[in-house]
């Protein structure tokens, strides 16, 4: 049996039928929704990544067969597995894994298999590297390529870089997607939870201008009545 069809007969062991109805609304996967066209078989994560562990030498070509698929635990399960390809690659390697990701970026099409990858892989790839390529995702009007370009960030603010998640933040003020501003204010978060000063000083300048949601989760830490005050406009 190949090892494509392997992962695939090990994740059905895994199939909860009440969570495969459940999946597609969670995920907005119907006509109008940013997951449509969708399909889910109801693997939980924790599963999800069981498979992936014991699949975790798979390669590129056969990852790329899984993200082909339009069933959203195949993906994510592969991701799964191209993060820790990532992960114990040389820099040769890491490269590779890079351009493999990119060149199948629509195939990392809904809000977890984004926040799963983008960190883990563009982020450590970046870091000490040209990030135009996350401005020029920032200034489409491709949704995952947007939120993308935020949370990748993330590994950024892990290792006390804030300016590049700053300006991308700025770049995505007007979205109208909540789901970006859920990215956003998440990501300015993680800022305030390491230097909340950064944190303020970028709210101060824009709190005013951002849409709710992502003013909520940005403030989400701060105490009840400073939270009152930003939601008021007192600031």
């Amino acid at each position: 049996m190949d090892k494509v069809k392997a992962i695939k007969n090990e994740l059905s062991k895994y199939i909860d039928e009440e969570k495969a109805k459940y999946l597609p609304n969670f995920f907005k996967a119907f006509p109008g929704g940013y997951g449509e066209g969708d399909k889910f078989i109801g693997v939980a994560v924790p599963n999800q990544r069981k498979v992936a562990k014991k699949f975790k030498d798979l390669s590129l070509n056969e990852i790329q067969k899984l993200l082909n698929e339009d069933i959203h635990e195949y993906r994510l399960t592969a991701l799964f597995i191209l993060v820790h390809k990532f992960q114990k690659s040389d820099n040769i390697g890491k490269k590779e894994i890079v351009d493999f990701y990119i060149k199948n970026i629509n195939r990392v099409n809904n809000w977890d298999l984004v926040d799963s990858t983008a960190y883990k892989i563009l982020g450590p790839y970046l870091i000490d590297k040209d990030k135009s390529l996350l401005y020029d995702f920032a200034k489409t009007d491709h949704l995952w390529k947007q939120r993308i370009s935020i949370v990748t960030t993330y590994y950024f603010i892990k290792n006390g870089k804030y300016e590049d998640t700053l300006k991308i933040s700025k770049l995505l003020l007007d979205h109208k997607h909540d789901l970006i501003h859920k990215a956003v204010g998440w990501m300015l978060r993680e800022i305030g939870n390491r230097d909340k000063e950064v944190e303020v000083e970028f709210l101060k300048k824009y709190y005013k201008k951002m849409p709710r949601t992502m003013l909520r989760y940005a403030i989400e830490k701060f105490d009840k009545e400073e939270r009152t005050k930003y939601l008021k406009g007192e600031i």
